[in-house]
């Protein structure tokens, strides 16, 4: 049997299969035929990274996972996690892993050099903050109420990419060899300024909607008013200091590179969005 015959006939575990990323590459493999299970809290096999004596179960079986850490591969003590979570998958007999990591995080490139240090065969996708974030999380409701107000200069542009692109490339990735031992940085067709993202975004919805950069200090005060979790505003805060600091704005080739195609373009997201009424407003 060669090596992608035994990724294909095993359980592939989707690890963060609920997120953006994970729920779309779990459907993309369930209707390529493969047998799937998907790694969260309420799974029918429950995993949680904050409990290792979850993991054990999921593993059993498994041949190959996708491998998305929540909240983000940043976060205090998920390198030492995703450490053990390598080791826990090898010794269970789990022979491909799948890492979503992110451009320009220094824990992020930790954890990648942690999985090519290991014996089994890998893949990483390195991407860019994700266009769903407009529509899925983060920025929605700040859309729908008008004003999307961050820290961040309004000079620095980042090369948003759609999850569909690295849903396309995991998958691929999960059943063809061609991929083995690939790190994919994986960025759209072009950089944009959150200001110029919003006003595309606006002028597809025909709505005043305006985008503010403001201090960090204001953004932590609006945070805690809304009562979002102290540790959620230290990443948030940290993303925005050093991911969105220009040190991104470069594009890559990884979808080229795996797919052989370009990226899908904002453009193109932005239109679709649209359609379904999501930004229609308050």
């Amino acid at each position: 049997m060669t090596q992608e015959e035994n990724w294909n006939n095993g359980i592939t575990l989707v690890i963060g299969g609920t997120g953006k990323t994970g729920r779309r590459v779990a459907d993309r493999l369930v209707k390529a035929g493969r047998q799937v299970r998907i790694g969260s809290r309420t799974a029918e096999l429950p995993f949680d990274w904050e409990r290792r004596d979850t993991w054990d179960r999921v593993l059993q079986g498994v041949k190959a996972a996708y491998v998305a850490y929540q909240p983000d591969i940043a976060v205090p003590g998920a390198l030492e996690t995703v450490e053990a979570l390598f080791d826990r998958a090898i010794a269970s007999g789990v022979e491909k892993l799948v890492l979503l990591s992110g451009r320009g995080e220094v824990e992020a490139e930790q954890a990648e050099q942690a999985l090519q240090a290991t014996s089994v065969d890998w893949t990483i996708l390195r991407a860019s903050w994700f266009f769903q974030n407009f529509s899925e999380s983060f920025f929605l409701d700040p859309i729908l109420a008008g004003q999307v107000a961050l820290p961040v200069l309004e000079s620095v542009a980042e090369p948003f990419v759609d999850v569909e692109d690295i849903a396309d490339i995991a998958v691929a990735a999960l059943a063809d060899s061609q991929h083995s031992r690939q790190l994919y940085e994986i960025t759209g067709s072009k950089a944009l300024t959150f200001a110029e993202a919003i006003a595309e975004i606006a002028r597809a919805m025909g709505r005043d909607i305006t985008f503010a950069p403001i201090s960090a200090d204001d953004y932590r005060a609006e945070l805690v008013r809304q009562g979002v979790p102290e540790d959620d505003v230290e990443l948030v805060l940290y993303l925005f200091s050093t991911v969105l600091d220009g040190r991104n704005t470069p594009l890559a080739d990884g979808v080229q590179r795996a797919l052989g195609r370009s990226p899908r373009d904002f453009s193109d997201y932005v239109r679709q969005t649209a359609a379904t009424g999501i930004w229609r407003g308050k």
